[in-house]
């Protein structure tokens, strides 16, 4: 099973995410995809099994994942602060992958229905998330 964790900036929800998921022993393969060399370096450190860097990155990881985690703006071009290109909310869109998504209330967007959790509860939901659907 392969799980691809996008993040950007410094890396910390895909650190964490992949931190959680090595807690819980859930047998899969980790790709730590950032838009930056620094959020892919802190996956890397976290436990990730691969790692790589950039929109060409994003376009092959996640075309054949089983599974996609990130902040909720790498559905969203232009989010985290410029780091998701609009080929890369489309390659995630277009995945077949079960997508994961952590709602993070920032760079000018609200979601809706959400509610008020900090970031390491959302994170906590998401990889129960996860380990409630390889369950399946």
């Amino acid at each position: 099973m392969k799980i691809t964790i996008i993040d950007g900036q410094g890396g910390r929800i895909g650190r964490t995410v992949i931190e959680q998921i090595k807690d819980r022993h859930i047998n899969a393969e980790l790709y730590a995809i950032g838009t930056n060399t620094t959020a892919t370096s802190a996956m890397l450190k976290a436990g990730a099994d691969f790692g790589a860097t950039g929109e060409n990155a994003v376009l092959v990881n996640v075309s054949d994942a089983d599974f996609v985690i990130g902040p909720v703006g790498i559905v969203f071009a232009n989010a985290l602060l410029g780091e998701i290109t609009p080929a890369i909310a489309t390659a995630v869109g277009a995945s077949s992958a079960f997508k994961i998504l952590i709602p993070v209330n920032r760079c000018n967007h609200y979601i809706a229905g959400c509610t008020e959790n900090s970031l390491g509860e959302y994170i906590r939901i998401a990889v129960d998330c996860l380990e409630e659907k390889i369950k399946r």
